[in-house]
């Protein structure tokens, strides 16, 4: 099937799926007032668990069910039929060309790979005085316990590989990769900055929007390195590769974090047109850029027809 892409405007885009009259629809819940009692549920990326639950859902007056796993994983349970929820989400929006393949979704914010550390710790306070060009230095010098995540179950594991190797090439040094990857643990992306608490970890690759939102000092990688400059995908981003368990070769390219209904209802709409346009996502460190919300596919009749 072919699939076309295009850019919209905010207000385009939510015309033309029927949420911007969405109050006006008969037996619609108001996007302020009582909730209703029937919750919607989401599936969705554990990178943005923690801010769907503590930002998005307080802001809402349909209530929500969120279950959260690493996007890999999430995209499997929907293709494989154990989960069928209202809304599903993922931390990389090519998950919805390789393992999914909905009609159409919606590209709605962005992120970077930074370096999280623990302030505390030896490793933590020499992160804390160098540069974005000096950020490996102490990872190579000392002997720190670093966290990242499983690439095989979540975004965020290849694209701290992505980010490996491309520093290695970015800062001319062959061995980086290697060296760092030697002390790092893998850890559930759910729980990745919560063995700081516990001291399991010194440092962690993450996505700054996860280090912002719990208030942990991090290092800002050169965005040569981080994924988050769409400048960078064709020449630089993309020559590294990972292939998932199931076949499929995911390409480096700029974070996106991307969303699709699977149930067209009109709380269901409530909650998609507060995700994809909120102002939760500046708070809570995602990176929002003017191009956002970005529908990719044909949006269906019935949708746009709602009104």
């Amino acid at each position: 099937m072919e699939i076309t892409t295009s850019k919209w405007g905010r207000r385009q885009l939510l015309q033309s799926i029927g949420l911007s009259g969405l109050a006006t629809l008969t037996g619609c819940s108001k996007l302020v007032g009582e909730r209703t009692t029937d919750p919607v549920s989401m599936l969705t990326a554990g990178s943005v668990q923690y801010t769907f639950e503590e930002e998005l859902a307080p802001a809402l007056s349909v209530p929500v069910e969120i279950e959260a796993h690493g996007s890999a994983t999430v995209a499997r349970l929907v293709a494989s039929g154990q989960r069928d929820p209202d809304i599903v989400t993922v931390a990389d929006d090519s998950l919805f060309e390789e393992l999914l393949t909905p009609s159409w979704y919606v590209t709605f914010t962005s992120n970077a790979i930074v370096l999280a550390y623990n302030t505390e710790t030896a490793i933590g306070r020499r992160l804390s005085s160098v540069g974005v060009d000096r950020w490996y230095e102490p990872l190579l010098d000392g002997d720190p316990t670093l966290g990242r995540t499983d690439p095989d179950q979540d975004p965020l594991g290849y694209r701290t590989l992505f980010a490996l190797e491309l520093a290695a090439r970015y800062h001319e040094s062959p061995e980086l990769t290697d060296r760092v990857l030697e002390s790092t643990r893998i850890v559930p992306e759910t729980g990745l900055l919560g063995q700081f608490e516990i001291g399991a970890i010194d440092a962690a690759f993450t996505y700054r929007n996860m280090a912002t939102e719990r208030g942990y000092e991090f290092v800002e990688l050169p965005d040569a390195i981080d994924l988050s400059n769409p400048a960078a995908t064709k020449s630089w981003y993309s020559t590294v590769t990972y292939e998932l368990p199931s076949g499929e070769t995911i390409a480096g390219a700029p974070i996106g974090y991307a969303t699709t209904i699977r149930r067209n209802a009109p709380s269901v709409r409530a909650v998609f047109s507060e995700q994809i346009t909120g102002s939760y996502l500046d708070r809570s460190g995602f990176i929002v850029r003017d191009e956002h919300p970005i529908a990719t596919g044909a949006v269906p009749s019935d949708i746009s027809e709602a009104l």
